[in-house]
């Protein structure tokens, strides 16, 4: 994730120099945030360590990733509160048959026990994701393990946009907002990783608790719009609350997403980071409409599009020897 900051810093770069961070196919110009949702799950097994590993191969500017803490304290990746048995399967091999159970409620330890490598087919998640490539024995890693994935790599540039998946709706599947985003901050720090990680939410309170704790890490406020609540946007509603938050970057739901505001994002400073978008015609749109990154579940999809509308590439990963 970038700021207006240093997507100026960056273009003046260019400009005046080779653009030694991007591909040599790029024109310049300034850079672009390409984010693997989940580590890229159209290609790979979400939130598992091969898939930040094959997007950094791929090329992307930010490993996108969402976090849970078990009950012994430890930060984990995983979108759902709770083991989902669309990924999951148990010691035995075979998928577990109920939504359970929470990260909350098991020991980290307990954790490993499970293998979230391989779609269960005939789930519409696995029809969603046709061209999601299996490895078997992925376990669900910490968030420490994917800071040292990628410090081990030798990769210096890519990015973390991490989310605090807390919601006041289920307050009894997590920590409390303020003592899960304090685990979370704890590892980033731990890390080093505090200039290279952006925590990000549609719960706003973790946000806050960032701003307090650790003003030096970034914050984006996730929205989308919801039954009952900000069904018209035309006096920039959502919007006024994201500039409330603090969060320097706005991260909407591409679906009912206008150019008309993504220019007000841009009048009010905000950087526009739109989710989920994987379809090349909606991706040559919005790049179109001025974004300044999207995070999408096919990064391969993404890069071409960028290549194709003349914008800077990240530069893959290249293997160590």
């Amino acid at each position: 994730m970038i700021t207006r900051k240093l997507a100026t810093v960056i273009a003046l770069a260019v400009v005046s120099s080779s653009p030694s961070a991007f591909a040599a196919d790029s024109q310049p110009a300034a850079k672009f945030d390409l984010q693997a949702h989940r580590g890229g799950r159209g290609l790979w097994p979400e939130n598992t360590l091969a898939a930040f590993e094959e997007a950094m191969k791929l090329g992307v500017t930010t490993l996108e990733l969402d976090c849970a803490v078990t009950k012994d304290g430890v930060v984990v990746i995983s979108h759902d509160a709770l083991l989902s048995p669309d990924i999951t399967r148990d010691a035995t091999g075979e998928y577990i048959t109920v939504h359970g159970p929470s990260f909350f409620s098991m020991s980290y330890a307990d954790t490993q026990r499970y293998d979230v490598g391989r779609l269960k087919a005939g789930t519409p998640y696995a029809e969603g994701q046709p061209d999601q490539k299996a490895v078997d024995g992925q376990r669900i890693p910490r968030l420490i393990d994917v800071f040292n994935l990628v410090k081990k790599s030798g990769n210096t540039e890519v990015r973390f946009n991490i989310e605090t998946k807390v919601s006041p709706a289920k307050p009894d599947e997590t920590l409390p907002p303020k003592e899960f985003t304090e685990a979370v901050v704890k590892v980033i720090r731990e890390a080093k990783m505090e200039k290279r990680s952006v925590v990000q939410s549609f719960d706003f309170r973790t946000l806050d608790v960032v701003h307090k704790m650790a003003p030096e890490i970034e914050t984006s406020a996730l929205t989308s719009p919801r039954p009952g609540g900000d069904k018209d946007d035309s006096e920039g509603s959502v919007l006024k609350r994201v500039k409330a938050s603090g969060a320097l970057t706005w991260s909407p739901n591409h679906i009912n997403l206008t150019k008309a505001q993504v220019d007000e994002a841009h009048r009010l400073g905000l950087v526009v980071l739109p989710w989920t978008i994987n379809e090349p015609a909606d991706l040559d749109r919005i790049i179109g409409w001025g974004v300044d990154g999207i995070i999408t579940d096919r990064p391969d999809r993404l890069r071409d599009a960028l290549r194709k509308a003349g914008r800077p590439l990240p530069n893959p990963t290249r293997p160590r020897t």
